[in-house]
C-alpha cells in the first residue's frame, strides 16, 4: 500500500528524521507545541530500528534477516547490516541519482526498468556486488522519465562507491560501501543491541 505524504511526514516527526531525506518539504510538518519527554533505552533502540526500516523501505521480517546475515559476517554487525541495506538495488538506484527517493527507486525496479550485468532484474532487495553494471533497459530508454534524465546536464551527486553516466543511462558499482560512505541518520548499534537481547 502506498504511503501518502501526510503519513510520511508524521513518521518523520516521530522518528526525528529530516523530511527532505525522503523527498518531502520541511514546511509541510508542524512541530510547534509538541512536548518532549524522556525516552527509555528500549524506546531509543526501538526508534532507531524503526528509523532504519523507514529510511530503507523494508519491513520487520526483511530487516531482521539483514541483521541475522550481518551477525554471521566478520566485522561489526551494525556496519555489516548497513552495508547490506546500501547494496539493495533500489537503494543503489537512489544513490546513483536516478530516483529522487528510495520509494521511487523501488517502484522503478519493481517495474523492471533496469538490468544488472545485462540481465533484467525487478527485485528491489537484489544485492549488488562490486563491478556490477546497472543500466536502464534498452526498450525503456524512450520513457519520458529517462529521456529527461538523459538530457539533464546537471552533475549527479553520487557517493564515491558508485558511478552513473546519465547520457548512457548506465552505472557501475565501483566498490562495496563502508560505514564512512553511508550518510543516513541511523545509530545502527542500537538496532543490534535491541535484537541481541
Amino acid at each position: 500500500m502506498a504511503i501518502n505524504k501526510y503519513h510520511k511526514l508524521k513518521r518523520c516527526r516521530f522518528l526525528e528524521l529530516d523530511p527532505a531525506s525522503i523527498g518531502c518539504s520541511k514546511k509541510s510538518i508542524r512541530t510547534s507545541g509538541r512536548k518532549t519527554r524522556k525516552i527509555s533505552e528500549y524506546g531509543l533502540q526501538l526508534r532507531e530500528k524503526e528509523r532504519a526500516k523507514f529510511i530503507y523501505c523494508v519491513n520487520e521480517k526483511q530487516f531482521r534477516r539483514y541483521y541475522e546475515t550481518a551477525d554471521r559476517k566478520k566485522g561489526v554487525t551494525g556496519e555489516n547490516m548497513l552495508v547490506l541495506l546500501e547494496r539493495r538495488l533500489d537503494n543503489v538506484i537512489y544513490r546513483m541519482g536516478i530516483a529522487n527517493t528510495r520509494l521511487q527507486a523501488r517502484q522503478l525496479v519493481s517495474h523492471a526498468q533496469f538490468t544488472v550485468n545485462g540481465k533484467k532484474v525487478n527485485i528491489p532487495s537484489y544485492l549488488v556486488k562490486a563491478g556490477d553494471v546497472i543500466a536502464v533497459r534498452e526498450n525503456k530508454k524512450g520513457n519520458k522519465f529517462f529521456t529527461a534524465l538523459k538530457e539533464s546536464k546537471a552533475a549527479l551527486n553520487v557517493p564515491q562507491w558508485v558511478e552513473f553516466d546519465n547520457e548512457k543511462l548506465e552505472g557501475k558499482i565501483l566498490a562495496l560501501p563502508v560505514r564512512a560512505d553511508i550518510d543516513t541518520q541511523i545509530a545502527e548499534h542500537m538496532s543490534v543491541e535491541l535484537y541481541s537481547k
